[in-house]
C-alpha cells in the first residue's frame, strides 16, 4: 500500500550525502523513497539504488526506481515508476512478477489513470499541482482531480509537483494517498524534522 510521504531522491554524484539524506527522511517517517537519477552514468546509478535498498530494508520501507525497469530488476528493487515513454506496464509486470509495485504517471489524464489501473498498475501519480522547480515546464493539474479519481481510481493516488508543508493538506483532503516531494523536503534545513510534519499530515488526516 503506497501511502503518505513520498520522497523522491535529488540526484548527486555524492553517494554519502546521498544515504545521510535518505536516512534522515526515513526517521523523519518517509514511507516510500523513489530513487531518481536521470544521468547516463550507470555505474553510479547501480552502486547507489543498491545501497538505497539496503538502507531501506532497514527501515522496511519499499524503494522504488524511476524509469529503469531494467535498473529496477538489476537491483532487486520494491518496485519501479513508470513515464510516459518508460515501457508498458505489462512488460513491467512480466519483469518484476506479481509482488512488487509497479507506479505510473498520469499527469493531468484520468482516462491514463483508468487505463494504468486496467492494466494493473500498483498506483498512479497525478501533477503537476503546482509550480515545481524539478519540471518546471510541466503542465498543471487541477485539484478537482483528485476528486473526481477518487470516485473510479481504486489504486493509490498520488499527488506530486511543487508541493509544501502548507500546500501539501489541500491534495490530501482532496483524496491524496502520497504526497511525492523532492524541493520542499530535501532543500529543507533539517530533513528528519520536515520529513515528520509531512508525515503528521497523514496521522491528522486520520484522526479526523
Amino acid at each position: 500500500m503506497i501511502s503518505g510521504l513520498y520522497a523522491i531522491t535529488r540526484e548527486t554524484d555524492n553517494t554519502g550525502y546521498l544515504l545521510a539524506s535518505v536516512e534522515a527522511a526515513l526517521r523523519g517517517g518517509a514511507a516510500v523513497v523513489q530513487y531518481r537519477d536521470k544521468s547516463a552514468d550507470v555505474a553510479r546509478q547501480h552502486e547507489q539504488a543498491s545501497e538505497l535498498l539496503e538502507l531501506c530494508r532497514r527501515y522496511h520501507v519499499p524503494l522504488i526506481i524511476n524509469d529503469s525497469l531494467r535498473l529496477a530488476d538489476l537491483v532487486g528493487a520494491d518496485g519501479v515508476h513508470l513515464g510516459r515513454d518508460d515501457g508498458a506496464i505489462h512488460e513491467a509486470r512480466i519483469v518484476l512478477g506479481h509482488d512488487r509495485v509497479i507506479g505510473v504517471s498520469c499527469y493531468q489524464s484520468l482516462p491514463l489513470a483508468l487505463k494504468a489501473q486496467a492494466a494493473g498498475a500498483d498506483y498512479v501519480a497525478f501533477g503537476s499541482f503546482f509550480p515545481s522547480s524539478t519540471k518546471p515546464d510541466a503542465s498543471p493539474a487541477d485539484v478537482t482531480l483528485l476528486h473526481e479519481a477518487g470516485h473510479v481510481i481504486h489504486v493509490p493516488i498520488v499527488a506530486i509537483g511543487g508541493i509544501t508543508l502548507s500546500n501539501a493538506d489541500s491534495l490530501i483532503n482532496a483524496g491524496a494517498d502520497s504526497v511525492a516531494v523532492i524541493s520542499a523536503l530535501f532543500d529543507s534545513g533539517d530533513i528528519e524534522t520536515t520529513a515528520r510534519q509531512f508525515a503528521n499530515l497523514f496521522i491528522d488526516e486520520t484522526e479526523d
